[in-house]
């Protein structure tokens, strides 16, 4: 016998919406289950300078699952630069199972600032991002700080610097990174070190090599035994204190290369060197997954 028209509508009806819940179904777990590509995120709005996180995630991520996470900070005497520096390292990273953040901060020639409001700025991006754990699907206990140059510094100065915090961050969330990976860093503010001349004596709450205590964050440093600007003694003696302190401290260091070696553009071995010590560094700290063969691709 033959349905009525009313059956027969009633029948399609449940059709389509039994179909409308599977796309519904299919959109959510491939909205959870592949890359979620990149995206910048307001972190800090002040005098009307806008600072953002560039948030770069891995291919494919468990909605169930918290990942590590990592900030970069560009390098160039809190003078200029770009989050892009680090940009390549980020990519790889990222697919080594590592939720990656690209960091805008405060400089001299674009917001006429000092040395003190790029600390500011480092403080909160890490904050905002402890704070936005959940929403960024990490871990708020595997946040590792990293930089080159002054954006070194920066990295450090959150895990070493107690003063400097903006007075709209929120200090119970604390801004201290599991761990640092530090590109030729600053880290030696004082006399004879870099940035003296503006940071003035007020270094001694500044410099990171002047405040080192028990329990600082596991740290790798990378440095080039021809760069002029970062004495390789500078970075021996941090070493030496960090290890007094009782805390991790490797240090690596490159034959015959200068300042900014780690860019892909400058060395392509200072690159791939670096960012596969990157790797085994963050693997002895259960960071990232093992893998004993490690292979850093070419950046596109």
């Amino acid at each position: 016998m033959k349905k009525s028209l009313p059956l027969l509508y009633e029948s399609g009806m449940n059709v389509i919406k039994n179909n409308i819940l599977k796309l519904i179904l299919l959109g959510f777990i491939f909205c959870n289950t592949v890359c979620l590509g990149q995206s910048p995120m307001l972190y800090k709005n002040i005098d009307s300078t806008k600072l953002y996180l560039e948030v770069i995630y891995p291919k494919k991520m468990d909605s169930l699952k918290k990942y590590p996470a990592m900030i970069f900070f560009f390098g160039g005497g809190w003078m200029t630069g770009n989050k892009s520096q680090f940009r390549n390292q980020a990519n790889y990273l990222a697919q080594r199972g590592i939720v990656c953040f690209l960091a805008d901060y405060r400089t001299r020639n674009d917001n006429h600032t000092t040395p003190f409001e790029s600390v500011k700025d480092a403080k909160s991006a890490v904050r905002f991002i402890r704070k936005n754990a959940t929403k960024f699907q990490i871990d708020p206990l595997k946040i590792i700080a990293s930089g080159g140059s002054a954006g070194g510094h920066l990295a450090a100065a959150t895990a070493l610097i107690d003063d400097f915090n903006e007075v709209s961050d929120d200090l119970s969330i604390s801004c201290v990174p599991n761990a640092l990976v530090l590109f030729n860093p600053v880290i030696d503010n004082g006399p004879g070190g870099y940035g003296y001349d503006r940071i003035g004596e007020e270094y001694k709450e500044f410099s990171p090599l002047h405040n080192i205590e028990k329990d600082a964050p596991p740290t790798i440093i990378f440095i080039g035994n021809q760069d002029k600007l970062i004495p390789v003694i500078t970075v021996q003696y941090y070493q030496m204190i960090m290890r007094k302190v009782g805390s991790v401290c490797e240090l690596k260091i490159y034959d015959g290369l200068g300042h900014g070696f780690f860019n892909y553009n400058n060395s392509k071995r200072g690159y791939m060197e670096t960012l596969s010590e990157t790797d085994r560094f963050l693997q002895s700290l259960g960071l990232i997954e093992e893998k004993t063969n490690i292979q850093i691709p070419i950046p596109n």
